[in-house]
């Protein structure tokens, strides 16, 4: 096979390498006096020092390892093999060995030059060279000088003619337009000098080439290619017009091959003794997608995804070991004619994704468009809507005062009426700066009670910009004032505020199991509020097993007390038969207490938090009777103490409103904004919706995914939800299918029931991500037992027909039924058709889709060639430059 080495280093102009570029023309052009080594020395054996000397310049040089002489020196390791693979690599990185040597003079003067005169140096022109002159001229030459090597072995130079100078000056001066190019220097500044070196077992060419300019010129890696590719096909001309026959001819046989393969294939195919289970899943899949696939059906016309199912299938057809082994052979050669001029060959492709053999996807497209399948009815999921804010809030608990002897802890008339200021009085309003001035003042007198009031100031962003850190600075001091009290007198008041802090990590890292501790100290000295505390930890299991009996204890302990807060959460658990046996008639009696205990607090105190919770309680009729209107205004109460959560609601009940007006539209936005900058997840997603859909606002996508992100770091399921959507769809955003199903899986691991549905679909039918029915069927059930119709429908759907999973027709009837109840038209209909469908066995899908393959193979299997002629592009690349060489366009062309 023909080989050709081509390596093109470089040196940088000016000072620091003229010496070198100077000392190089004159090496080049005028070495002479090699030693010869004997005829017997050829079979001895590497010697240690050459063996040490070699590995160093391939540490060095690790590119030496493509010349001739190293593949040489790896095939026979002789000392003469070792000697010229030391002398080569030298040679060709001397202009990193030896910066001061003088390259030009190294290649005119080098033993085994060439000479065609005085010195082996020698250009495209017939004048006369001086050495010295063009050693000065390189020397002192501004810009870049590449230094091009090019190798052939003795056998092929001896054979081609290029084993002299005046055969290598013909071929480059000739090709030096093209070098040129290919180096982006314009010809009329292109300049080279070359001297050929009749070196051993491989002759080579060394030159010098610029850019007059000093300027212009660059080389990249794959301008190198081409000049090698150009280089082969010049000296290689006739043994790669051999090889593109044999190429071809081989090509032919291949395809002949598969045929005859291919045949075989069908007859077995329709005997139904092949069978291949991948193949089946993939073709029924690939034609339920084309059903709904708008366009033309066909490979270049398909989605990405669908591209990939048909490639699958090919995929799957070539592990025939017919097929296969003559895909090997066609590989094999072409990869010869690439090994003539590239040292890494690409790497394969799999039968897909070889244009040679493109025909093949769309046969397996026309199989999979003549399977028959049966269009269903779909269900189009509705919008949520809107969430409903938490109904309750922690409780801001006023505790009773503790003994005013107390160090640090003071109920003083200026704390008191800092309060005042903060939740405002049936005769003033909230006063947030005169509040905060008396706070600070308390604080600095060491009072804890104000440091924490401080702190939830400076979070809630109350007369000021949220600050979360200045927050948590007071409550740590808050912390530490508490823990130095309790270290002097322990106090069951004092026991409860740490064990809060811990809790909520406030001044501290949250500590579930230290709040346990600290509310459990005060809950045994019958501490009403430690009670209340320690119970949600218990209901929850939170520092603490889970235990809804002893939540249940602590709340009646806490509620029998006095404290609405208790009996709220009591009356819950009754309502529920938590930790208890329900019961709806003291579920209600507690709420009812909660409420007149509610009341009398928010009188006392005039707490947002209140406030927000006895609207919540009028709005939906708990413990009180329902009031729509008496809501509202407990909602603009705490909302205009900054309470997010009455901000939403109230921006909810006037958003819901037919009647209102554009002016109460704008307010209700201004509301959903306070909140949603607080951090309500229920208000950003309701903002979100807002922009995306352009409700009371201009319409604007990015918003609303801003707004829907801010949400989503709250575990906000319905914005999860929204973004899925978004990036699903690509309608108002950039389809993002990865975005997408993270979002919606985030959705759904919060048990959003849409998100289910909609995540189980896109994995039943891989339309945007590989199909899983394993997945899609958990993800249907989950939505389904929260009572959402359109998983029902589809998981009956799926049961009855049994084509992604066994047929079960009992479980079919079970959802379409649950389906049916809740108005599903769909689910009803298969309800009263249900014995139309019975769907084939799995050994009877196998023989049908074996039946269509053997069909259209027989159709569209490859004919055999009528004769072999060469290839069609080889064709046209001899004929254009016949035409650039001055012949006529059909001269001595071979007649097809």
């Amino acid at each position: 096979m023909p080989r050709l080495i081509f390596k093109c280093p470089y040196l940088k102009g000016g000072s620091s390498n003229a010496a070198h570029l100077s000392n190089y023309i004159r090496y080049m052009a005028t070495r002479q006096g090699a030693d010869k080594i004997t005829v017997s020395s050829r079979e001895w054996r590497v010697t240690k020092k050459q063996k040490v000397l070699i590995d160093q310049l391939l540490r060095d040089f690790p590119l030496a390892r493509g010349s001739f002489e190293y593949e040489d020196y790896r095939a026979n390791p002789t000392r003469t093999n070792a000697t010229e693979f030391i002398t080569r690599c030298m040679e060709d990185n001397l202009d990193q060995i030896a910066k001061r040597e003088n390259y030009v003079g190294y290649i005119a003067q080098r033993p085994r030059a060439e000479r065609l005169g005085q010195h082996g140096l020698f250009t495209g022109t017939e004048d006369a060279i001086t050495l010295s002159q063009v050693a000065d001229e390189v020397a002192h030459h501004p810009g870049n000088v590449w230094l091009p090597i090019i190798s052939l072995r003795r056998e092929d130079a001896a054979r081609l003619g290029y084993d002299n100078a005046l055969r290598w000056r013909e071929l480059l001066k000739a090709y030096a337009p093209k070098l040129a190019e290919a180096m982006k220097i314009p010809w009329e500044d292109f300049r080279w000098y070359a001297a050929y070196h009749d070196e051993g077992h491989h002759p080579h060419i060394h030159m010098v080439v610029y850019s007059k300019d000093g300027r212009s010129g660059y080389l990249t890696r794959k301008g190198i290619a081409e000049i090698k590719s150009d280089l082969v096909k010049e000296i290689f001309a006739n043994d790669l017009t051999e090889l593109y026959q044999q190429q071809t001819m081989r090509r032919d046989e291949l395809v002949a091959q598969t045929r005859t393969a291919m045949e075989q294939t069908v007859q077995a195919m329709q005997i139904g003794t092949l069978e291949n289970s991948r193949i089946e899943e993939l073709t029924h899949h690939l034609a339920q997608q084309l059903q709904t696939t708008q366009g033309k059906k066909q490979y270049g016309y398909l989605k990405p995804h669908l591209k990939a199912v048909v490639d699958e299938i090919v995929d799957e057809l070539v592990k025939d070991p017919r097929i296969a082994s003559a895909y090997e052979l066609w590989y094999q050669l072409r990869e010869e004619v690439l090994h003539s001029y590239r040292n890494d060959l690409p790497e394969r492709l799999p039968l897909s994704r070889q244009k040679e053999f493109k025909q093949i996807r769309n046969m397996v497209i026309q199989e999979a468009l003549q399977l028959n399948q049966m269009e269903m009815p779909e269900a189009q999921i509705p919008e949520p809507s809107l969430p409903e804010a938490p109904e309750v809030d922690e409780p801001l608990v006023n505790d009773d005062p503790p003994d005013p002897s107390e160090p640090n802890v003071s109920w003083s008339e200026e704390y008191k009426q800092a309060r005042v200021y903060l939740y405002g009085s049936e005769e003033q309003p909230p006063d947030f700066e005169e509040a905060s001035a008396l706070f600070l003042e308390e604080a600095q007198r060491g009072n804890a009670l104000a440091m924490c009031d401080l702190g939830r100031m400076c979070a809630d962003g109350l007369g000021r910009d949220p600050d979360p850190e200045q927050s948590q600075e007071w409550y740590a001091k808050a912390l530490d004032a508490f823990l130095a009290i309790e270290e002097i007198e322990p106090s069951r008041y004092v026991q409860h505020r740490i064990g809060k802090l811990y809790a909520g990590g406030l001044g501290t890292e949250q500590n579930y199991y230290a709040a346990a501790d600290w509310f459990e100290m005060a809950a045994e000295q019958k501490h009403k509020y430690a009670q209340y505390s320690l119970a949600g930890l218990y209901l929850r299991g939170q520092g603490v097993e889970q235990d809804g009996e002893q939540a249940y204890r602590l709340y009646s302990a806490s509620a029998e007390q006095g404290f609405p807060y208790a009996a709220y959460e009591l009356a819950k658990l009754l309502r529920d038969g938590r930790g208890c046996n329900a019961d709806s008639t003291a579920a209600d009696g507690w709420f009812s207490r909660a409420y007149q205990g509610f009341s009398s607090l928010e009188a006392q105190s005039h707490d947002d938090k209140l406030q927000y919770r006895l609207g919540w309680m009028l709005l939906h009729g708990v413990g009180v009777v329902q009031d729509r209107d008496a809501a509202r205004v407990w909602f603009e109460k705490a909302a205009r103490l900054d309470n997010p959560n009455a901000q939403y609601q109230l921006a909810k009940l006037i958003l819901a409103d037919d009647t209102a007006d554009p002016q109460q539209v704008e307010q209700a936005v201004k509301w959903l904004t306070r909140s949603a900058e607080a951090g309500q997840d229920c208000a950003q997603y309701a903002l979100g919706k807002l922009y995306r859909d352009g409700m009371g606002v201009e319409r604007d996508t990015l918003q609303a995914v801003i707004w829907f992100s801010k949400a989503v770091e709250q575990n906000n399921s319905y914005a999860a939800y929204a973004l899925g959507k978004l990036y699903l769809s690509g309608e108002d955003v950039p389809k993002d299918t990865e975005k997408a199903l993270h979002w919606l899986q985030r959705s759904a691991n919060l048990g959003n029931e849409y998100a289910q549905y909609r995540l189980g679909m896109v994995y039943l039918t891989g339309e945007d991500t590989p199909k899983d029915v394993v997945k899609a069927i958990e993800q249907l059930e989950a939505s389904a037992k929260q009572g959402n119709q359109y998983a029902q429908y589809q998981l009956g759907k799926l049961y009855l027909l049994g084509k992604e999973v066994e047929r079960d027709e009992e479980a079919a009837v079970y959802w379409f039924t649950l389906s049916a109840a809740q108005g599903n038209e769909y689910a009803q209909w298969f309800l009263d058709h249900r014995g139309e469908f019975r769907g084939p066995t799995p050994l009877q899908c196998a023989t049908r889709l074996l039946h269509h393959m053997s069909q259209i193979f027989q159709e569209q299997a490859p004919r055999p060639p009528m004769r072999v002629e060469v290839d069609r592009k080889l064709r046209q690349r001899i004929r254009e430059k016949k035409i650039a060489m001055g012949h006529k366009p059909d001269d001595n062309e071979q007649k097809m």
